[in-house]
Order: structure tokens, then sequence, then C-alpha cells
């Protein structure tokens, strides 16, 4: 960001990286701005409010961290007889981990779920999660929201088949690969989002005067042959309410 800002650039995107957006708007009160970002951009301090930005940036919130109870208990009703669920957070990603963190644990407590933590910020760091996951044993694994895990998502997907435990995702990039179920935001929307809003920015538009777009499409993704392999019948009742079945 120091670069992009040392360059003098016309805008900043930051597309679905709310570590990008908090590090942009660490860099320059000057150079416009266009998040996207998983966190309220109002706490995050990017943004005075929704409505009236305020400042020089403005862009999409597609909440990552909102739905996590609703993935939670999406995962619950596919694998209901488990009990104790790991959570793979990325402790680089600060603001991510600790609101899904607290989020998960809410949901946990009405769903009478136990909760076990697994941390990893590199691809070795995941290695050594799953080696853990492997001596505990516990009945399913919950992915946070995080670019990082997205990058990696085939090391991710492949070491949960080896494991044979059953995961839940934050975004459908992991399900035709192999991963058994997703429930989040549409992120090729927000996205584009931000394109729009940066050409207005490029046209002359002020981010002041672009309010904060919410997201408002979602997505539920299950691979049912993952859930064949896992030894999972999938009820039907979230077969019917699934956006996308991969078969």
């Amino acid at each position: 960001m120091a670069d992009l800002v040392r360059r003098r650039v016309a805008v900043i995107a930051t597309p679905a990286s709310t570590a990008a957006a908090i590090a942009a708007k660490g860099a320059t009160a000057t150079i416009p701005i266009v998040f996207s970002a998983g966190n309220d951009p109002v706490k995050l301090g990017l943004v005075a409010s929704l409505a009236r930005p305020g400042g020089n940036a403005t862009g999409v919130n597609f909440f990552s961290t909102e739905v996590v109870a609703k993935r939670l208990g999406l995962l619950h009703e596919l694998v209901p007889k488990a009990v104790r669920v790991a959570v793979l957070v990325n402790p680089a990603n600060a603001t991510t981990k600790e609101t899904t963190l607290r989020d998960v644990r809410e949901a946990a407590r009405v769903l009478g779920l136990q909760i076990q933590v697994l941390n990893a910020s590199t691809s070795r760091e995941i290695d050594a999660a799953f080696a853990s996951l492997a001596r505990e044993r516990p009945d399913a694994l919950f992915v946070a929201p995080d670019g990082f895990f997205t990058d990696r998502r085939m090391q991710i997907v492949g070491l949960a088949a080896g494991n044979k435990i059953p995961a839940a995702y934050d975004q459908r990039d992991y399900i035709p690969v192999g991963g058994l179920m997703s429930y989040g935001t549409n992120i090729t929307d927000s996205v584009r989002q931000v394109g729009a809003y940066t050409g207005e920015i490029l046209k002359g538009a002020k981010p002041t005067d672009l309010p904060v777009v919410q997201a408002t499409k979602f997505e539920f993704v299950i691979n049912t042959q993952t859930a064949r392999l896992l030894g999972i019948v999938v009820p039907e009742t979230l077969l019917a309410t699934a956006d996308e079945v991969i078969q």
C-alpha cells in the first residue's frame, strides 16, 4: 500500500480482502479506496457510516463473519451426530479470527457443540493443524473465512478428505475441488460491485458520495459425491434449500 501511495495511483481497489482494506486506509487519507470487506466497515474504521462514508473510502460489506452462525447450523444439520467441531483460523488475520471465534462460540453454545481451535497462517502450519486434528479426532471441521485459506483450498480440501472429516467453508470455490459444503456471500457479485464503484470514481465520483453496498446474494452449495465418500446421507430438506448441488 505504501508503494501504491508513492506511485500516486488514481484509486486503490481491495476486492475480497478486509486486511488489504485496513492497510489501504492506514496508508492514505486522500487517495480514493474501494474496498470489499467481510467485517463491519464502520467498526473497522473504514467509513463513518454506511450511508455516508465521509472520507476517502467506500465499497462493499460482504458479511464474512455475520453468517458464521448460519454456516455452523447448516453443518450441524448435515452432520447431526457431530459434537466436537474443530475451527481452523488464521492468527495473522486477527480481525477475522476474533470475530469468527466470537460468533462460532456463541452459535456452538446454542447448538450444544464443543469447539476446538486450530491455528494456521502458512502451508506448513496447515499441515500441522491437520496433524493435530488427526490426533484429536473431532467430529467436524469449520474453516474460517480467510483469503489465505481460499488460496490453499486444494491443500485444505485434500487434508480434510484424507482425514475423512466433514468440513464447512465460506465460499463455493472449495466445493468443486471436493469440499463438502459452503455457505456465504456470492464473492463474485461483491467483486463486481468493487469494479463498478472503481469505474465511477475514475469518472469523477467521490467515495463520500457513494454509500457502502451490503451484499444480498448468499450461496449454499453441497457436494453430494463428497458426502457419499464420507458416508453422509444429505437430508432432503438441505438438498431442497441448496442453491447448487454438485454431484
